[in-house]
C-alpha cells in the first residue's frame, strides 16, 4: 500500500509514522508514504492556499487550486484509482469496518484541512470518502490522517507479529473484547480467574465470549444493534441482564 498525505505540516506527521509498527511496516515493504505540502502547489504570488470566504463570514476558506493541482500530480504517477479521503468533522464517523475497507485499497490520498473550511468544490468533484474521526472539532487534520494510517496499516498482511491480533481486536469482532491478564497470577492479593490457568482451552473460549459480551453490554450496548448475536449469546446477555437488575 502507498498513502499519500496532503498537509500545510508535514512535521506533524513525520515522527509518528517512523515509529513503532508503522516503521516496521516500512521496515518490511508493507507500504510507504508521501507527505506532500500543497503549499507547494498554490498559483499565489502570496504563496497562499486559503482566501476569504464568498457571501462573508469568519475565518478562511482552503482554496481548490492547490488541492486539486496536487492531487492531480499525484494521480498523474499512478495506474491505481485511489481512495482519495478528505478529513472533516462533516463526514462519516470513522470505524473499524470502514479500516477494514480501507486497507483492501492499493493506494489512499488523504486530505488534511486547516482554516474554516474547504471550498466546496473540493468535497464535490475531487475526493471519494469524507472522514470524521468524532464528534469534536481539531485544528487540523493532521491527526485524524495520523489516526487513518496507523489503524489501516496494521491491518495488512504480516504488518502484526500475531496473525491473530488485529482480528480479535474490540470493534473487529464486532464486541468490545475480553479481558486480558499475565504474570503473576497474584498481585497484590489481585488474583487472574482460576480458569484462565486451567489449560482447558473450548472453557477458555467460552469464559471469554462471555466476558466479550458482558463488557460491551456494560460499556456499548449500541454495538448488539448491527451484531448477529446467536441463541447462546442470547441467553448469556439474559443473565447478564438479571444480574444487573
Amino acid at each position: 500500500m502507498h498513502i499519500d498525505i496532503l498537509t500545510l505540516f508535514p512535521e506533524m506527521i513525520e515522527s509518528v509514522l517512523n515509529t513503532s509498527i508503522l516503521k516496521k511496516a516500512q521496515e518490511k515493504n508493507k507500504f510507504s508514504y508521501n507527505l506532500v505540502n500543497f503549499r507547494d502547489y498554490t498559483e499565489s504570488k502570496h504563496n497562499k492556499v486559503d482566501d476569504y470566504p464568498y457571501g462573508g463570514g469568519a475565518g478562511m476558506v482552503l482554496s481548490p487550486q492547490p488541492v486539486f493541482d496536487a492531487v492531480e500530480a499525484i494521480t498523474k504517477e499512478t495506474s491505481s484509482k485511489p481512495r482519495v479521503i478528505l478529513m472533516c468533522p462533516q463526514g462519516e464517523r470513522y470505524t473499524q469496518k470502514k479500516a477494514e475497507e480501507f486497507a483492501t485499497s492499493e493506494q489512499l490520498i488523504l486530505i488534511c484541512g486547516h482554516y474554516e473550511g474547504y471550498d466546496e468544490r473540493i468535497r464535490e468533484h475531487l475526493i471519494t470518502d469524507e472522514i470524521s474521526i468524532g464528534d469534536y472539532v481539531l485544528t487540523g487534520g493532521e491527526l485524524g490522517a495520523m489516526v487513518i494510517v496507523d489503524s489501516v496499516v496494521r491491518l495488512l498482511p504480516d504488518v502484526l507479529g500475531n496473525k491473530e491480533s488485529a482480528p480479535q481486536d474490540s470493534f473487529s469482532t464486532g464486541l468490545l473484547e475480553h479481558p486480558h491478564y499475565t504474570r503473576p497470577a497474584d498481585f497484590r492479593g489481585m488474583k487472574v480467574p482460576d480458569i484462565l490457568m486451567s489449560g482447558d482451552h473450548a472453557k477458555i473460549e467460552a469464559w471469554r465470549r462471555k466476558e466479550s459480551l458482558k463488557r460491551t453490554y456494560e460499556r456499548r450496548r449500541d454495538l448488539f444493534d448491527d451484531y448477529p448475536l446467536t441463541e447462546e449469546d442470547k441467553k448469556i446477555l439474559d443473565m447478564i441482564s438479571n444480574q444487573d437488575r
